[in-house]
């Protein structure tokens, strides 16, 4: 039998905002989240700039003996997801634990920790002085593992690795196992912190990074024919999932209804997408068949649109294929362009922006966009620059990942 699935909370830790509220209201303002980079020296680095989780000191949120055993990928989660258990309000000593879980994602895990004990040992007396909790701080899993023991969640734990899909493969299969029975609550979610050297360093190597250092708050630019790159982002988004029924029953507030998603692969690239964008054209058809509902129904899409010069084309080209005469009614936007890529943190952080695009009736904007693409359909609305008020009944959130790993998650009013 297929139950109902809503959002009862949120919990954001992002470049332009440390919880929801801050987050939501500077995406209206269009405000950038990129600057110099103060993690480390990146004076030698092709990019010396990223969207860094700014005024986050762990110790103001976790006991620091606590903050010593964790990646700050994983310290990241914990933050969102307590605001966002807060935020829905459960009352833990009278809830079935044993159908509640937590899943997940992250793209790359513990970097910050595997960097770190990899280079005191390389640089040391080649004596092995490794960190105890060195393994438990850099597996891509213990997220899952310490939020569930914090909230007593007993039911299904495990998290879920499919790089900047991560995420919305977490919440797929949290939504998947609400609606078809297995559980009644889910924690779901990503975070990622991969703002380094080997992270920088990395994504440079590919070439994959903009290399705006004059101007890094313009830098990322979905759909501008400057574009020469995403911006490296960091910070968690946490979504509370839950049956309807039992959220009615305790009286829960609800954001949205989650109504589909879906997954394909292109299997073309490990890092370039299908260029005539098919496994995007798949994931969006797929995900609006699960919901039941037709393209015409959709409002918006807050597209992948990570401000590279194929991805954003064939992402359109996956929009006009789907949508057809409907993509001239809706509006499309990339909050990356404020938020920066945040890898596998993207697409719990890209849902809440459509969570709260379909609660509050507006579009946030793409920024920084000044020249047309030729290459990308100018008839579309991109809501460039200005958030855009209009009904927003349904919405759509796209993330694609290094591999050919699509995903799609599909949200309504309820």
């Amino acid at each position: 039998m297929s139950r109902r699935v809503v959002v009862t909370g949120i919990g954001a830790l992002t470049p332009i905002g440390n919880n929801v509220s801050d987050y939501w209201n500077n995406l209206l303002k269009g405000v950038s989240g990129a600057g110099p980079i103060t993690r480390f020296d990146a004076t030698h680095f092709k990019t010396r700039f990223a969207c860094e989780v700014k005024d986050f000191v762990p110790t103001d949120f976790l006991d620091r003996k606590e903050a010593r055993k964790l990646d700050m990928y994983a310290i990241y989660a914990m933050v969102a997801v307590s605001e966002a258990m807060e935020d829905a309000s459960f009352d833990l000593e009278n809830m079935n634990l044993d159908r509640a879980g937590v899943i997940w994602g992250s793209g790359i895990g513990g970097l910050d920790t595997f960097l770190k004990e990899c280079g005191d040992f390389a640089t040391g007396s080649g004596v092995p002085r490794f960190n105890p909790f060195f393994i438990p701080k850099m597996i891509a899993d213990i997220a899952a593992g310490h939020i569930s023991i914090k909230y007593g969640f007993r039911g299904p734990n495990y998290a879920t690795v499919s790089a900047c899909a991560s995420s919305t493969h977490a919440l797929i299969d949290a939504f998947n196992y609400i609606k078809w029975g297995k559980a009644d609550v889910f924690i779901s979610g990503g975070s990622e912190a991969s703002i380094n050297e080997a992270g920088v360093g990395g994504f440079n190597a590919m070439h994959a990074l903009s290399t705006r250092n004059d101007s890094p708050e313009t830098a990322s630019r979905p759909f501008d024919k400057e574009r020469d790159g995403f911006v490296l982002g960091e910070g968690a988004g946490a979504i509370i999932l839950e049956e309807y029924e039992h959220a009615k029953a305790r009286g829960a507030k609800i954001y949205a209804e989650v109504v589909g998603g879906a997954m394909t692969a292109d299997a073309h690239h490990i890092t370039a997408p299908h260029p005539e964008g098919i496994g995007a054209m798949n994931v969006m058809r797929l995900a609006i068949e699960d919901a039941g509902m037709q393209p015409q129904d959709v409002d918006y899409i807050n597209v992948h649109g990570t401000s590279t010069p194929l991805g954003d084309v064939a992402e359109v080209k996956a929009i006009n294929g789907v949508f057809g005469e409907h993509a001239q009614n809706l509006n499309i936007s990339s909050t990356k362009s404020m938020t920066g890529h945040l890898l596998g943190a993207a697409g719990a952080v890209e849902t809440i922006a459509s969570i709260l695009a379909v609660k509050n009736n507006v579009v946030p904007p793409t920024i920084n966009h000044s020249t047309d693409d030729p290459d990308v359909d100018s008839s579309l609305n991109l809501t460039f620059n200005k958030a855009e008020e209009r009904e927003v009944n349904v919405a759509i959130s796209n993330t694609f990942g290094f591999g050919g790993h699509n995903a799609c998650v599909m949200v309504k009013k309820v």
